[in-house]
C-alpha cells in the first residue's frame, strides 16, 4: 500500500491528484480481504485499471484505490480445431489479448486492437469501435467481491453500448474470451489498416481519453461538437483535438479542472445549438475542487 501516490502518470490523459492509499493486491484472496475490510470500515474503494477513459479529480481519490497488476494471473489457452478460449487477468493490457489471439491462430477480436487500457476496463465499459464491442467475444468474467470470487457468464452481466452492469462493489479479476480459428494474416492486415486509419484521424500520440462522449443514436458526437465550432478549442492546457472533435488532449500541464471545463462546455454548446444531450464515456473519479 502506498499513501499519497500520484495518479496522473497512471491515467492516459495524465491529469489528476494523488490516491489517499493505492493498493496493488498480490492475489485474489488478498483482494477479497481488502474489499471485506473496506466494507466493514466504510472505506470507499475505487478501481483504477489502465487509466484510460478515466478522469481523476485534482483533489485525488479518497479511501482505497485498487490497481490490479498485469501479471497477477497467468494466461491460459484452450484451443480446438474450430475455436479457442483465452483467459487473461483483468489487469492485463488489451494488447495482450491481441497477441495471444495471434499466437494461437485465432481471430475475432480485431476491433479491440489499438484500444488503450486493461481487459477489466474493456469489460466494465464494453469497449470497442465501430467494428465491434468487447461483449461480442466475451464468454465469462471472474469477479471478486467482499464475499468471495466467482465466475459470471456473459448472459449474467447485463450490457449495452459502452456499458456493463457488474455486481456492485465487484472487481473483475479474470476475463475469458471465445474466439474462432481463422486467417491470422488477413486478421493482422485488418488490424493494421484500422490502426493506420485511426492514427490519421485521432490524436493517438498525445495524452488523451479516447472518445469523450458516446455517439447519440443515428449521429456522431464528433460531428456535433465540430458543428458548434469547438474543434481545436483550448481551455487552460486541455484542448478539443483538431484531429477529432470527440477527443480531448493534454497539451502538457493540463488539470482535471481544465478537462472537466471542456467537457461541460461541449455538452452545453451541443445541447443549446443542436438539441442533443451528449453522454460522457469518460468516468469521473475522486474529488473535483471548485
Amino acid at each position: 500500500m502506498k499513501a499519497g501516490e500520484p495518479l496522473a502518470p497512471l491515467t492516459s490523459v495524465r491529469v489528476g491528484g494523488p490516491a489517499e492509499a493505492l493498493v496493488r493486491p498480490r492475489g485474489p484472496e488478498a483482494l477479497v480481504a481488502l474489499l471485506k475490510l473496506a466494507r466493514e470500515e466504510g472505506t470507499p474503494v475505487t478501481l483504477l485499471g489502465g487509466g484510460a477513459n478515466t478522469l481523476v479529480g485534482d483533489g485525488g481519490i479518497p479511501g482505497i484505490t485498487v490497481r490490479l497488476p498485469g501479471d497477477l494471473f497467468p494466461e491460459a489457452a484452450e484451443v480446438g480445431d474450430e475455436e479457442g478460449r483465452l483467459t487473461l487477468g483483468a489487469g492485463a493490457a488489451i494488447v495482450r489479448l491481441i497477441n495471444l489471439m495471434r499466437t494461437h491462430g485465432l481471430v475475432g477480436a480485431e476491433f479491440l486492437a489499438g484500444i488503450p487500457g486493461t481487459l477489466g476496463g474493456a469489460v466494465a465499459m464494453n469497449a470497442g469501435t465501430k467494428n465491434g464491442e468487447c461483449f461480442r467475444v466475451l464468454e465469462a468474467v471472474e469477479v471478486a467481491t467482499a464475499d468471495g470470487v466467482g465466475w459470471l457468464t456473459k448472459a449474467q452481466v447485463p450490457h449495452a453500448y459502452r456499458h456493463s452492469e457488474l455486481p456492485v462493489g465487484g472487481v473483475v479479476t479474470r476475463v475469458r474470451f471465445l474466439l474462432r480459428k481463422g486467417d491470422v494474416v488477413a486478421s493482422k492486415q485488418a488490424m493494421d489498416t484500422d490502426l493506420g486509419y485511426r492514427k490519421r484521424t485521432q490524436p493517438l500520440s498525445q495524452p488523451n481519453f479516447g472518445s469523450v462522449f458516446t455517439n447519440p443514436i443515428g449521429d456522431f458526437a464528433g460531428r456535433l461538437i465540430e458543428r458548434v465550432n469547438l474543434k481545436g478549442h483550448t481551455l487552460g492546457r486541455a484542448q478539443v483535438s483538431p484531429l477529432h472533435a470527440n477527443w480531448i488532449v493534454n497539451l502538457g500541464g493540463a488539470t482535471a479542472r481544465d478537462v472537466l471545463g471542456l467537457i461541460t462546455l461541449m455538452q452545453q454548446r451541443v445541447r443549446e445549438q443542436e438539441g442533443v444531450e451528449l453522454k460522457p464515456e469518460v468516468k469521473r473519479v475522486g474529488e473535483f475542487p471548485p
